[in-house]
């Protein structure tokens, strides 16, 4: 067992530039760490099995979850229960820092959640 941190773990981007970190990367539990710069978001989603939990560790994001906006800055989380459309996005002019905790892990679990064309 060894301490790890962004520097010593499996790398990978996303999207046009968003950077994440696999901290810890198993089947039952996984623990990313993600940057994401100003204007970025992802793709509106959601899990079939995965539960997860964002946390911020520096900057402020917006969560969107079932059509209500969270924002979440330093110290503050979020719950998204499986099957929940979600989004993170970065509406501010910094980058946004943050953990993302699934359960189990959610890579391999997503599916498109495009809004409905009448909203």
């Amino acid at each position: 067992m060894s301490v790890v941190d962004a520097g010593n773990v499996e790398h990978y981007r996303w999207g046009r530039s968003c950077d994440g970190w696999h901290l810890l990367a198993g089947e039952d539990l996984s623990v990313i760490e993600e940057q994401m710069p100003a204007g970025a978001m992802e793709q509106r989603h959601r899990h079939v099995r995965a539960r997860q939990f964002f946390y911020v560790l520096v900057g402020e994001a917006v969560l969107e979850m079932d059509e209500a906006l969270y924002r979440l800055g330093p110290g503050q989380g979020l719950h998204v229960p499986p099957g929940a459309a979600h989004q993170m996005r970065n509406e501010s002019r910094a980058d946004v820092r943050f953990l993302v905790v699934s359960s189990p892990k959610s890579h391999g679990d997503r599916v498109a959640a495009p809004r409905d064309a009448s909203t």
